[in-house]
């Protein structure tokens, strides 16, 4: 297993260190000028050159990128000069907020998943397998914005029953019955669309792993159909699953600008979005480069699991 993950551990360097690169040059190509924005719309020409000289924009293209690496690698990634305050104490804020919505809305999609696929399966019927159908297509089809207005429309104020955005005030551990109510409307939006793109892998997998040989030589020997869909099968089927997981996985991040918009929720999108607008160069790259690095962790983290759950993979050193 370690020899495996050390043949994996080079293309993971390679994609940060291209990533990092290309995210470099991409901001750079942006239009407007954080020292002209900095500055305001009456500054001097005097005014906006020392403001870029304190930015260091004022030197070239590789040296600033290098200067940005250092920082990268030494854990110092500056301040913020537009938005305020150190670009680490932003990104753990964020990054707090916005780990506790993905493990939330990961944990609701994997559990009704594995409920939905494995009922679908062990109730094989028409009807049955006809709403599964229909309910996945139309989580996968509406954007989570539109699904995030209608949550809010319906639970928060039509039926008053859930806040309509924001976190808890007391924070996640304090009083965590009120935490689940914040965290509810805005987790059901991120998870539906994973939870669709799982329930239909898995549900097809396993049907898959029910036309195999073993599974007929299984019910010949008394073996209930029960047993063989949770013991057999679904282990079976496991390593397909943790494929759509990890590209989920991935999705649900991205997902999150976008719910974090709509139910005001104070973590990296929303940071993204503000370092976007305001032409904060130093809080984008920083936020990119991370998101890049959570990506290739978890592909890097899903393909040793996958190695680990299929032996062949590990052996032959390939996917």
């Amino acid at each position: 297993m370690i020899a495996y993950l050390l043949r994996r551990v080079p293309s993971a360097v390679a994609v940060l260190f291209g990533a990092s690169v290309l995210i470099f040059l991409l901001l750079r190509l942006v239009p407007g000028d954080p020292a002209q924005t900095l500055a305001g719309p009456d500054a001097t020409p005097e005014t906006i050159a020392s403001i870029r000289h304190q930015l260091g924009l004022d030197r070239s293209i590789p040296a600033q990128y290098l200067s940005w690496l250092h920082g990268v690698f030494t854990g110092d990634l500056g301040r913020s000069y537009i938005i305020g305050g150190q670009i680490s104490d932003l990104v753990g804020r964020g990054l707090t907020n916005t780990l506790v919505l993905t493990a939330f809305s990961l944990f609701l999609a994997i559990t009704v998943s594995l409920a939905v696929s494995i009922s679908a399966v062990l109730w094989d019927r028409r009807w049955l397998n006809a709403l599964v159908a229909a309910v996945n297509t139309v989580a996968v089809a509406v954007p989570v914005f539109v699904t995030g207005v209608l949550l809010v429309l319906v639970f928060a104020i039509a039926i008053p029953i859930l806040p309509a955005g924001g976190i808890p005030p007391d924070g996640f551990i304090a009083e965590p019955d009120i935490a689940v109510q914040y965290l509810l409307l805005p987790s059901i939006c991120l998870s539906l669309p994973v939870m669709a793109a799982l329930s239909r892998f898995l549900a097809e997998s396993l049907r898959t792993e029910l036309r195999e040989p073993y599974v007929l030589t299984a019910r010949a020997l008394g073996i209930s159909h029960r047993q063989i869909v949770t013991r057999g099968a679904l282990r079976n089927a496991l390593p397909t699953l943790l494929t759509v997981l990890g590209i989920q996985t991935g999705q649900l991040l991205g997902g999150a600008v976008l719910v974090e918009a709509a139910f005001a929720w104070p973590g990296i999108g929303q940071l993204i979005e503000q370092g976007i607008n305001r032409r904060d160069y130093p809080v984008v790259q920083a936020l990119l480069l991370f998101s890049v690095g959570v990506f290739v962790i978890i592909q890097l983290t899903t393909d040793v699991v996958h190695a680990y759950l299929d032996p062949r993979i590990r052996i032959g050193g390939r996917v």
